[in-house]
């Protein structure tokens, strides 16, 4: 049900349209006299309601605990009515073990509840009685774009209402539900205050190190050269000096234009000389040693460059480099849009926060507790017997 609910939101100026594009006008004589004697009616219903057990009292609206036990959780990483979650914990506990493990899920859900029957009962103060036929004309809209998802067949529509545990008259209750609270709530956020450079740099300042910070990198072809690893005929043994001597005339091979990829193929001892001697992208405090040295002659050249022979412990090392970025941040104007985004929803959230606080004020807490330990105690009779 929670699924059919958020997948059928409206933008902000549809839901405005809805609500407010058409007015009615009062009746008078008969019709008011008939609809007080109605309004009496209904004030009796509810006073009689309310005085029944296990039920609690919502603003104008009165809540029963199997409400709340259908209302879904997860469990087990699927989503079940919360009474399937209760059902188990009652089979493995006692009275007073069941209370003191039921109590938070059992809550949760209640505080979930009765907030958005607050809400929806502000909002409906909020809008008025005028906006009825305005509303029931955006109910109807909804049921057709309900029934265009069955290709048009209203039996169709009303069987997937039906296995979601709904029927037509519940799926435009909720839609009405909805329609009201959403537009409520788009009067109650901020209005589109323009966001000032001053704020722009205030929350850059505050998000750049979690969100745009950027790392150094290298990127480069490597020519290792091992002395101990060269194939040297006769008694000739200066294998460094031999070392290095090749290391030299193919600097110059490269500087004549030679491909570096090419000779790193015939030449390197190093791992990755089959690719050319192309290591993959790394923070250059990331390298080890003897390859360390590789991160502070990168800071001589700039990309697209060989270096000279580096000499190193059991090592020559020729370096052409990729590609080099140093340590810092996406400067602002890179990231403008992303960083006034999260002011406008930092502006919206805060505005949100404000009406759940004074919604939860409307909230009696001690009848809340009476209901929430009598609702317990007749689910944990129900589920053990």
């Amino acid at each position: 049900m929670a699924n059919v609910e958020r997948n059928h939101n409206r933008p902000r100026a549809w839901l405005a349209w809805s609500l407010f594009a058409l007015l009615l006008t009062g009746s008078c004589g008969d019709n008011n006299k008939s609809a007080s004697s109605k309004d009496e009616s209904e004030r009796i219903a509810f006073a009689q309601k309310a005085r029944l057990p296990g039920v609690l009292v919502v603003g104008s609206e009165t809540l029963t605990y199997d409400e709340i036990a259908q209302m879904p959780v997860e469990l087990s990483g699927t989503a079940v009515p919360l009474i399937e979650y209760l059902k188990q914990l009652a089979r493995v506990s006692d009275l007073e073990q069941f209370k003191e493990l039921a109590k938070l899920k059992f809550e949760e859900a209640l505080t979930a509840k009765m907030k958005d029957m607050l809400l929806y009962q502000q909002a409906r103060r909020h809008i008025g009685e005028d906006a009825d036929e305005a509303l029931e004309k955006a109910v109807d809209s909804e049921w057709r774009r309900w029934v265009l998802r069955f290709e048009g067949d209203e039996a169709k529509a009303e069987e997937a209402l039906k296995q979601m545990g709904m029927n037509r008259q519940s799926f435009r209750q909720q839609r009405k539900r909805l329609i009201i609270r959403q537009s409520y709530l788009g009067s109650k956020l901020p209005g589109r205050r323009p966001v000032t450079k001053r704020e722009l740099m205030k929350r850059y300042e505050e998000m750049k190190e979690e969100y745009f910070a950027v790392q150094a990198v290298l990127k480069f072809r490597l020519i290792d050269i091992q002395p101990a690893k060269l194939e040297i005929a006769g008694a000739d043994q200066d294998r460094l000096g031999r070392a290095m001597e090749l290391a030299k005339e193919l600097v110059k091979r490269i500087k004549q234009g030679e491909d570096f990829g090419e000779l790193a193929k015939q030449y390197s001892h190093g791992h990755r000389s089959i690719f050319g001697g192309l290591w993959d992208s790394v923070h250059p405090e990331s390298l080890a040693e003897p390859y360390d040295i590789l991160a502070a002659e990168a800071e001589k050249i700039e990309p697209g460059r060989t270096s000279l022979p580096i000499e190193v412990e059991g090592h020559i090392f020729i370096m052409k480099l990729e590609e080099k970025r140093s340590k810092g941040h996406e400067p602002l104007e890179n990231v403008q849009e992303h960083v006034q985004r999260k002011i406008i929803i930092d502006r919206q959230k805060e505005a949100l926060d404000k009406l759940d606080e004074e919604l939860m004020q409307q909230v009696a807490l001690s009848e809340r507790d009476k209901f929430i330990d009598f609702s317990l105690e007749k689910i944990y009779q129900m589920s053990t017997q």
